[in-house]
């Protein structure tokens, strides 16, 4: 058949278990895959190639290295084949189920993830600036080598934005804190909150239920999203509040694997990794979860942050600040 070339960060960091497939967090890959009947090849750009076979690539890939000059796109190098759009859920349908090395990979990552977001809340104020926590923020998921892909910081002001990047205004009396992290491909999503509770902190825990309780192995992602958003009139939101927003879906190699619609027909399936955002004006709820065979598993999970039991699952609530 025809070979299939590889060319996303999340194709790429899956298929070549975990590698870091960037320079610039904006800049595309330095390198593509070509998968052929008889075995796969590896363009990379010339100038990385050396560091990524001894940094990033796995031993038996570098006899199946081209290099390519640094001042032609290794996707020209890689020459014609199916795009990976072609096969497009074909390809989230084989990274979706996480094998038990990626499962741990996940499981470290989202525990160091959301000890961050303990460590940076524990030092924030009302009078911190924004900023100042997204540089916390920042500092420490580099300092265990994660990627901060998202880092999103709304003060009281700023509140209604659902997605606030930092800006120099203060925090005020309740703040969010957003983060996206990504290590060995694998990304791991969390939303807190510091400062005072919201008055629909416990109504948006129960819309997050309905989609937990809808996101078992077996059922199709437009049926859970469907049951997921009719949680916002039965919590008693505005029928149509998730037309506001995203309520993210699958993640793992891609922040959202895919973003979840009324059109999306994906099958969920055992060891499945979500994350899910349902979000009011000045209420969200977000971690990153493993959907198994017997429930949801949070991953992105720190013992030292103040939960409730909620439809049988730690859910993080408001942490004062000091």
């Amino acid at each position: 058949g025809r070979p299939l070339v590889l060319s996303s960060h999340e194709a790429l960091a899956w298929y070549l278990e975990g590698a870091r497939t960037h320079v610039s967090l904006a800049g595309p890959p330095v390198l593509a895959v070509r998968i052929d009947d008889d075995g796969d090849t590896l363009f990379v750009s010339a100038n990385e190639a050396d560091r990524l076979i001894a940094e990033e690539l796995l031993p038996e890939d570098a006899d199946r290295v081209v290099r390519v000059p640094w001042h032609q796109p290794v996707l020209e190098a890689a020459g014609s084949g199916m795009t990976e759009a072609e096969v497009a859920p074909a390809l989230r349908a084989a990274r979706a189920s996480l094998l038990p090395a990626e499962a741990d990979r996940y499981r470290d990552l989202g525990r160091e993830t959301a000890e961050v977001l303990t460590a940076v809340a524990t030092g924030l104020s009302a009078s911190s600036t924004e900023r100042a926590a997204a540089a916390a923020l920042a500092s420490g998921l580099a300092a265990r080598g994660i990627d901060p892909l998202v880092i999103l910081v709304a003060g009281e002001e700023r509140l209604p934005h659902r997605h606030p990047l930092p800006t120099g205004g203060v925090l005020g009396r309740r703040a969010m804190l957003v983060v996206c992290g990504r290590r060995h491909g694998l990304i791991a999503n969390a939303t807190r909150w510091v400062g005072e509770a919201g008055v629909d902190d416990a109504r948006i825990l129960e819309v997050e239920a309905a989609f937990f309780a809808a996101t078992r192995p077996g059922a199709r992602l437009n049926d859970v999203f469907a049951a997921g958003t009719a949680g916002y009139a039965a919590s008693g939101f505005d029928a149509d509040e998730w037309t506001k927003h995203h309520q993210g879906g699958p993640t793992g190699y891609a922040g959202r694997d895919p973003r979840a619609t009324t059109l999306t027909t994906d099958a969920v399936v055992s060891n499945h990794a979500f994350a899910w955002n349902p979000s009011a004006p000045g209420a969200k709820v977000e971690d990153t979860v493993l959907v198994t065979e017997s429930g949801i598993e949070v991953l992105t999970v720190d013992p030292a942050w103040p939960t409730v039991e909620f439809a049988g699952v730690r859910r993080p609530v408001a942490r004062a600040f000091g």
